[in-house]
């Protein structure tokens, strides 16, 4: 008998703890000295590369400043409430908005390069929001389908960057035998492709895009090949002496392809809170007491999808069909439909 009183009080309190609300269950960790200074100062001081050629050819992204402004904004409204606004201070390269981060100027940087020179302790990343890759670009009616087309032909490139060491290497490694055409002006670059002095260019994908932009009205004639030549993912940045910040800025990120995974929008954010899906509940505060884990309140993830939309709405219109650089999905899809995006889960 008084085994069977153990064992059912034991059953209880099982239950009990499954069903609490997380407090109970929460650890206690310092506070972020970051959020500390974000809400002291009503906002987020949030760093944006506008990625200008022109200024260094150190960087081989095109301009996504929409996609970064976005970051920003979804950040500021998750910490500090619907309202809120981010600062955005712009920087001409990557290397400039990397030494504002080091020195405190700025509390965030959108996107960085995620690679070895940039993880070097000073520095540390949310998972990368966009899977970024050098790529070609060619003229739709040239007949290449397929590096191995690059045969005897020129491809452009801009010269003393790691752009031209990378499709060096592809191009040896896949033993293609093409001709090089090194560039130190864009513009020039851009003219050769047009005129069918070269067969490709070559830079990242999301240059490539910006690139074609000023083709104009020809734009449409110029396709990204799919073939990755080099990797080059982007990713939130911050301080790597403030791990809850950087815990702040990541789930944020996971939050918004979560969102897309379970198919809640900018628009159905309040319906979808009434959902009896408990993946949803705790992603948009329904169930009560998971944000404290971040230092935030329960509606932080709520609040960010409604600012922005979902991780697919988000690329849709800064970066594909929906914007002027019409990159496809491809490896920034969701997993499920083949590319690299999925969430950790909340729990």
């Amino acid at each position: 008998m008084r085994r069977m009183l153990f064992s059912f009080v034991l059953f209880l309190v099982v239950i009990l703890l499954a069903n609490v609300v997380p407090e109970a269950l929460a650890v206690s960790k310092p506070t972020s000295t970051t959020l500390k200074k974000v809400r002291a100062a009503g906002t987020v001081s949030c760093g944006v590369d506008t990625e200008e050629p022109e200024w260094t050819l150190a960087d081989a992204h095109g301009n996504h400043s929409a996609l970064d402004s976005d970051i920003c904004k979804a950040v500021a409204v998750a910490v500090l409430g619907a309202d809120a606004k981010a600062t955005i201070k712009y920087f001409r390269d990557e290397a400039s908005s990397l030494a504002a981060l080091k020195s405190g100027a700025i509390d965030l940087l959108a996107t960085a390069s995620v690679n070895f020179r940039n993880d070097n302790g000073s520095f540390s990343f949310a998972r990368p929001i966009f899977y970024d890759f050098q790529g070609f670009l060619v003229d739709k009616s040239s007949g290449i389908t397929s590096p191995k087309d690059f045969a005897g032909k020129k491809v452009c490139f801009l010269t003393g960057t790691e752009i031209e060491a990378q499709v060096n290497n592809y191009m040896e490694r896949e033993k293609i035998n093409f001709l090089r055409a090194p560039f130190s002006e864009e513009g020039e670059m851009e003219a050769a492709l047009v005129t069918g002095n070269c067969a490709a260019i070559t830079a990242d994908v999301s240059q490539l895009a910006y690139e074609r932009i000023a083709f104009k009205h020809l734009a449409p004639k110029y396709v990204i090949m799919p073939d990755v030549v080099a990797n080059d993912p982007l990713a939130p940045a911050v301080r790597a002496d403030d791990p809850q910040w950087r815990a702040i800025i990541d789930w944020t990120m996971q939050a918004l392809i979560q969102a897309e995974e379970l198919g809640v929008t900018q628009s159905n954010v309040k319906e979808m809170r009434k959902s009896d899906d408990i993946v949803i509940r705790r992603l948009l505060g329904a169930h009560r007491g998971w944000g404290q884990f971040l230092g935030l309140d329960d509606e932080w993830a709520g609040r960010a999808i409604e600012a922005v939309g979902n991780y697919g709405e988000l690329f849709g219109r800064d970066l594909g069909s929906g914007s002027a650089m019409k990159l496809d999905r491809g490896v920034n899809n969701l997993r499920n439909h083949g590319g690299l995006m999925f969430s950790d889960p909340i729990r």
